[in-house]
């Protein structure tokens, strides 16, 4: 786990050199323990690689980066795991090759070197990586299945930049900072990040989750780089499969990734929110390793109805863990939240980041270094609240209307539904495409709200639009549910939670790992018949569940609710008044917002005269955010 930068430049200059030194200084939270650069000449310029190291395998100066092959080929800096590393290593010494250190980062290397971009479909893990190849004069950079490790980047005919965070590339200068005026508006209207290529910077973007791109260093102008989607699941069912079988396989996947993702030459942990899934990592540790020390770190709320703590004792004494707990005060929560937001590059959903912030802190002062963390788990076995619209369209799909009767029936008498929920589901599975933007409106969810000063932004070019539709494709007919797990996965809402995480995490210079992600455990359930995902009683992670019996406690198995690392978001904006309202101070110079109406909105929200929703946590996040961002962004 490290952060990694790099630039190339068609005419070099003495302060490139420069740059990658503030770029790898603004990464130094990710890799303390080390830092390495290199300059590389290419016939139209000059690369250079640069990587601050945070030690978990090989903990000796053998693992620094960059790293070059042997035969001098290939060079390498690499942020994350690769967890099936052991494994790969005994093949490519079968096939003859030899290592010189027990790093993850030389096998990845030796990898890639023996399968070229092959090489990415064979790696179980976590990654963000750019790979040089002196032969052919091409950079390539990739990024793991789920998108866990990032990769920003800015490309130009002059020059090409990328880093493991925003800060860190904008110190190229390959562009002046602008706000992304879309994305602003796609975030502050409908909470939308994280679900694209564009970020809340124009000309920086994300190497998508999946994606690998390459660039040609030969020639000047300097081509865009190209990209590539190396990974996709397929969501075809898998007709075969009896349900026990289908539980033995997904226990069988789930165990093994915990058992590889517990090497470590350093002290592991786990964060434990009393749910099934974090529940599920705590609970199959023990399983495996029977005499394994396992510290916990959880979070508890100072609102009794958001209480985890119960939950996560009975894990704690299940397991005989030694349990380390954030007891949450939240005055002193929101003292942190520049520091949250600093961290975490861009604007975010909700104060229950900041949850997770505080519970990672508490590991790190622990002397933890690696963490194991339930994220990706509703994602891939349909929880939260089991993604209805999703299995209503499944079942319109196939004619089946009296299964849909009894499954919205059975929906909506789980705690936190109702029929008002399951009819909004039925609305947005059967509203036509072109009726989405009449239908929001008529519920209050409007493009250009009165705070929104529309001219302005269609001034700039941005069209204030909707909240687009996801795309649905041929394959996912009848398969409706699978094809919305596979998108959340990798499009429009894991990618947001592991950013979260992964900045949390790293502003700590921890390494949070995520065992429900692994390629072959998505592969194997986005097959499976979708209830067993979602239960004909619409019961969440159904197979999962029965997966774990005999090594969870049933009564976490059981559970009807789910709260997380929550925060009392309302509570803790209103008891903060007054610094909210100077935080919003900030709109008045954001020529796309109407700042008296937009103050109101949030007023209106705080002072419990409109529903309660995020949306005024998105928009004071934006306003603080913009006001930190003072003479870097414009």
């Amino acid at each position: 786990m490290c952060g990694i930068a790099g630039c190339f430049t068609v005419h070099p200059a003495e302060t490139d050199g420069e740059a990658l030194k503030r770029a790898l200084l603004r990464l130094a939270h990710r890799g303390p323990n080390g830092r390495g650069a290199k300059s590389l000449g290419t016939d139209a310029g000059q690369l250079s690689l640069g990587h601050r190291r945070l030690s978990i395998i090989d903990l000796s100066d053998a693992g620094l980066q960059p790293m070059t092959s042997a035969d001098g080929r290939f060079t390498i800096v690499f942020n994350g795991e690769i967890y099936n590393y052991v494994e790969l290593r005994d093949e490519l010494r079968g096939r003859g090759r030899t290592f010189q250190t027990r790093t993850d980062t030389e096998v990845l290397l030796q990898t890639w070197a023996e399968w070229g971009s092959n090489a990415l479909d064979r790696l179980d893990g976590m990654f963000a990586f750019a790979i040089y190849d002196r032969v052919n004069q091409t950079l390539c950079c990739a990024r793991d299945p789920f998108g866990i490790k990032p990769l920003f980047y800015s490309a130009s005919a002059k020059g090409f930049a990328f880093a493991s965070e925003i800060p860190a590339l904008l110190e190229f200068g390959l562009f002046p900072p602008r706000i992304n005026r879309a994305r602003a508006h796609a975030f502050l209207c409908w909470g939308d990040y994280d679900d694209g290529a564009d970020t809340f910077y124009e000309n920086v973007f994300h190497l998508r989750p999946g994606e690998l791109m390459t660039i040609d260093l030969r020639h000047e102008p300097l081509a865009q780089p190209s990209l590539k989607r190396w990974w996709k699941p397929e969501i075809t069912e898998r007709t075969n499969i009896s349900f026990e079988s289908a539980a033995d396989g997904v226990r069988e996947l789930f165990l093994q990734s915990v058992r590889r993702q517990l090497r470590s030459d350093v002290a592991v942990g786990a964060t434990l929110s009393g749910g099934v899934d974090s529940s599920a990592i705590v609970c199959a540790i023990r399983h495996l390793e029977p005499d394994f020390p396992i510290l916990t770190f959880s979070y508890a709320a100072d609102c009794d109805r958001l209480g985890e703590r119960k939950w996560a004792q009975v894990v704690n004494s299940h397991v005989g863990a030694v349990p380390h707990w954030v007891d949450d005060r939240s005055d002193d929560l929101f003292g942190e939240l520049d520091d949250i937001i600093a961290a975490q590059g861009e604007p975010f959903g909700s104060t229950s980041i900041a949850a997770g912030y505080r519970v990672l802190r508490l590991a790190h002062d622990n002397g933890v270094t690696v963490t194991l963390d339930g994220q990706g788990a509703d994602e891939m076995l349909a929880g939260y609240n089991g993604y209805p619209a999703a299995a209503i369209r499944s079942r319109l799909d196939r004619h089946a209307y009296g299964e849909l009767v009894r499954f919205i029936w059975r929906w909506k008498q789980w705690p936190g539904r109702s029929w008002k929920w399951a009819a909004l589901h039925l609305g947005d599975a059967i509203v036509p495409s072109e009726l989405r933007d009449a239908a929001f409106r008529m519920i209050g969810h409007s493009p250009t709200p009165a705070w929104i000063n529309e001219g302005r932004l269609r001034d700039s070019g941005v069209i204030p639009e909707p909240a687009a539709r996801l795309p649905e494709e041929a394959e996912g007919h009848g398969r409706r549910l699978a094809e919305r797990l596979r998108t959340a996965l990798t499009i429009n809402r894991l990618p947001a939670l592991l950013r979260h995480g992964d900045r949390n995490s790293m502003r700590w210079s921890i390494e949070s790992r995520v065992p429900f992600l692994t390629p072959d455990l998505a592969r194997f359930t986005l097959a499976l018949p979708e209830d067993y995902l979602l239960s004909p009683n619409a019961q969440t992670k159904h197979v999962f569940r029965h997966a774990m019996r005999g090594i969870m406690p049933n009564a976490i198995l059981d559970r009807r609710d789910k709260i997380g690392f929550e925060t009392p978001e309302r509570a803790m904006l209103n008891r903060s008044r007054e610094r909210v309202d100077k935080w919003l101070d900030a709109a008045r110079d954001v020529d796309f917002l109407n700042f008296e109406p937009l103050r109101r909105e949030v007023h209106r929200i705080l002072d419990g005269a409109a529903p309660f929703s995020f949306k005024a946590w998105r928009i004071i996040n934006f306003c603080r955010w913009i006001e930190l961002q003072t003479g870097q962004i414009r």
